[in-house]
C-alpha cells in the first residue's frame, strides 16, 4: 500500500502524515507512507487545497487533517 501526503510542508501537512502513520502501525499494515511538495505533482491529482491524503493512487479527502481513526476506516476498506 502506497499512502501519499499532498502538500507543502504545513503543519496541518505534517499532522496529516503522523496520522497515517500512526494509523497504518495500529492497523499492522505495512504501508510506504511518502510527503508530495511537488506543486505540479500535486494538481496532478486534481487536489486545490492541502493536505491530502492519497492511497493507492485515490484522493480520498483534500483541504483538511482527517485523525487517526478517519484514515484506519479508509484504510480498512
Amino acid at each position: 500500500m502506497k499512502i501519499e501526503i499532498l502538500g507543502v510542508g504545513c503543519p496541518k501537512c505534517k499532522q496529516l502524515t503522523a496520522n497515517a502513520e500512526a494509523a497504518a502501525k495500529e492497523l499492522g499494515i505495512c504501508a510506504e507512507i511518502v510527503k508530495v511538495a511537488d506543486i505540479t505533482k500535486i494538481t496532478e491529482y486534481g487536489v486545490m487545497m492541502t493536505p491530502a491524503l492519497v492511497i493507492d493512487g485515490t484522493v480520498f479527502s483534500a483541504g483538511k487533517v482527517l485523525n487517526k481513526d478517519e484514515i484506519k476506516k479508509i484504510i480498512s476498506k
